[in-house]
């Protein structure tokens, strides 16, 4: 039997690779002859420079950049073993929690930091860029990450704007003259799970400003000042594009990626399960064990244990996940290809012991075990 696991991470307990190889000591007990295959799961966000990085074999980079506000920040991101391929986190960044919750304001919040950790790895070799965007803190339509790699963002002076969204308000002029020649050799895949487009009611600023910080007065003037800004970008870069889905992820960084990089929009999970290859994997697999901390209605929306899930059904394996918590709403992934899912938690406990990395672990390996003797029972 050949069973392939790919588990997302346990935000806050386990890695995705931690929660794949606990789940692979349960598989072995049961069937100690099964040839058992771990690989990484993420969907673009939070974990993916570490599931790719570590599952792939490559290696991770830290740099010092500008943080959102302005100050030094530590940002890792990963090289895979190719030498040209980076993965970032644009949270590592410009992430919401590198802002104190009294300090947040998108007005201010700069995506610089993002520029300068591509132009790190431009500098290392690298060529091919695997981008998350999810966690921003910032609402400046990919401005100051666009400074960084050299772009030309100025007022009606010929000065460069200021930091954060504010800065969009005195733009007058945006140039690439002077952008990292690079960047013509580059090739960007951004992770991007949103549909928003970059203004109006459903646009950046009114549906993600206000956890940022946005307040009723300051959306508005956001709004506007986007939309000028892609009117003005519009007029040299043919990309430019504000009605296009995603382009008001992050605060518009999806915008700047596409219509400035070339970048693709795609959704985070199809990303990682093409770079993984995990459908080579699955080719000859009997069954495919999946999951993520916790499933829910919003599980078989598409998130990485339906990914998983939808490529394994391609090839008629059976599809097991297993999950920290199971809320009643996900019976809806068992139409979305997932065959049974279980809870690994095994009695009444609270959720600081239950996220405990070491319970987690036997948790896992406990659920893995017993979901797996039944099949040997089965195939008997």
């Amino acid at each position: 039997m050949k069973v392939v696991i790919a588990l997302d991470s346990f935000k806050g307990s386990l890695t995705s690779l931690d929660a794949g190889e606990a789940a692979a000591v349960g598989v072995r007990r049961a069937i100690p002859e099964a040839q058992v295959r771990v690989r990484p799961l993420a969907d673009g966000g939070e974990g993916t420079v570490e599931a790719l990085c570590r599952g792939l074999g490559g290696s991770l980079r830290v740099v010092r950049v500008e943080g959102p506000l302005g100050a030094e920040v530590e940002c890792p991101y990963g090289i895979l073993p190719d030498g040209e391929t980076a993965v970032i986190e644009m949270a590592g960044a410009a992430g919401l929690p590198l802002v104190p919750d009294g300090h947040r304001d998108p007005m201010k919040t700069s995506t610089f930091g993002v520029g300068q950790v591509i132009a790190d790895a431009i500098a290392q070799g690298c060529r091919r860029f695997i981008v998350g965007i999810g966690g921003s803190a910032t609402n400046d339509g990919g401005a100051g990450m666009l400074q960084a790699l050299g772009f030309s963002l100025l007022d009606a002076q010929g000065a460069p704007i200021p930091r954060g969204a504010k800065g969009l308000e005195r733009l007058r002029q945006v140039d690439g003259t002077g952008a990292l020649p690079e960047l013509a050799q580059c090739r960007f895949r951004v992770a991007c799970d949103v549909t928003n487009p970059l203004c109006g009611p459903n646009g950046a600023s009114a549906v993600y400003g206000p956890q940022k910080g946005a307040t009723r007065e300051t959306i508005p003037l956001m709004d506007g000042w986007l939309a000028a800004y892609a009117r003005l970008a519009a007029q040299t870069f043919p990309r430019a594009d504000a009605l296009l889905p995603g382009t008001g992820a992050a605060g518009g960084l999806g915008f700047a990626f596409h219509a400035f990089l070339g970048a693709e929009l795609q959704s985070g999970v199809r990303i990682v399960l093409e770079e993984t290859r995990l459908e080579s994997e699955l080719a000859d697999a009997d069954v495919v064990i999946t999951g993520e901390g916790r499933l829910d209605g919003q599980t078989a929306m598409g998130k990485a244990p339906i990914g998983v899930a939808q490529l394994a059904k391609k090839h008629g394996c059976l599809v097991v996940a297993l999950a920290g918590a199971v809320t009643p709403d996900a019976s809806a992934c068992n139409k979305a290809g997932i065959d049974a899912f279980f809870p690994i938690v095994r009695g009444v406990t609270n959720l600081k012991n239950a996220m405990r990395p070491e319970n987690a672990r036997a948790n896992l390996a406990g659920a893995a075990e017993q979901a797996f003797r039944l099949l040997a029972a089965a195939a008997k």
